[in-house]
């Protein structure tokens, strides 16, 4: 793929900076499995600090870039045409049960337009790159998505709603309807990396409701950087705002959309 541009080279620079304080952090809340108490205080610490370590880096290679960060919401720039959307740790809850399935997430935004994404996952040195117009990448390799067309061969990740949280009913609708129709569902628990597996190929479509902008922003990238679509699941046209997301490619994306748009 040749060389990495300079913005690819800032990027790829703090997510691994960040990956390897989360790597030995994820090491320990392995050992704290057997706990009562949990390792949950220790995974907020190490989200923090991941976050820290991630503002630090990418705010010393672009200073004055705007921030929108999980922890520490938005942070004005004096450069206001450009903006990092930055999730430190998805995949929170497989990260405190010792799943190694959890990334670092950065983007960047510019001109209201994102052109630039990662996701990183530090557990298995997946690194997934893409910058407008220069492709998708999985470390070295070119990605495209999937080229599957009939459902019923496909498989695609989708996200159940948290306990607390609003949509069950309509989640178990919406599972229904695409259980029918296609190959398999998973439910893998980080957006961003299921975003970055359709870019891969490896799920053929994603839909979710209520995600964050910091969830899915790399993600989207990525997706449309190897040929896929993304489309707001209402028929809304602002997806960072809503966080109602499908992806697939030109095939898949229509027909899973018009399974689960009305389930409500």
């Amino acid at each position: 793929m040749g060389q990495l541009s300079a913005l690819m080279q800032v990027m790829t620079g703090a997510a691994r900076k960040a990956g390897r304080k989360l790597n030995r952090d994820f090491g320990e809340v392995e050992n704290l499995q057997i706990s009562r108490k949990g390792p949950a205080d220790f995974v907020t610490a190490a989200d923090r600090k991941a976050e820290e370590v991630l503002h630090e880096a990418l705010a010393e290679a672009r200073p004055g870039y705007g921030f929108l960060m999980e922890e520490s919401g938005e942070i004005a720039g004096s450069d206001k045409s450009h903006r990092w959307i930055v999730d430190p740790l998805d995949g929170t809850t497989n990260f405190m049960h010792g799943q190694p399935h959890f990334a670092i997430s950065i983007a960047l935004e510019r001109e209201g337009e994102l052109v630039a994404g990662v996701i990183y996952n530090p557990a298995t040195d997946d690194l997934f790159h893409a910058e407008k117009g220069r492709g998708a990448w999985l470390n070295e390799r070119r990605l495209r998505v999937a080229a599957r067309k009939d459902l019923a061969a496909c498989v695609v990740a989708t996200g159940i709603p948290f306990h607390g949280r609003p949509g069950h009913a309509r989640f178990l609708t919406e599972l229904h309807r695409v259980m029918g129709k296609v190959a398999g569902v998973r439910r893998y628990g980080a957006a961003a990396l299921d975003l970055a597996w359709v870019a891969a190929g490896r799920f053929d479509g994603f839909w979710e409701r209520g995600l964050k902008a910091w969830d899915i922003a790399a993600g989207m990238v990525l997706v449309r950087e190897a040929g896929g679509f993304i489309a707001e699941l209402d028929g809304g046209k602002d997806v960072l705002s809503t966080g109602a997301i499908a992806a697939g490619n030109e095939h898949v994306l229509p027909q899973l959309v018009e399974l689960v748009k009305d389930a409500g």
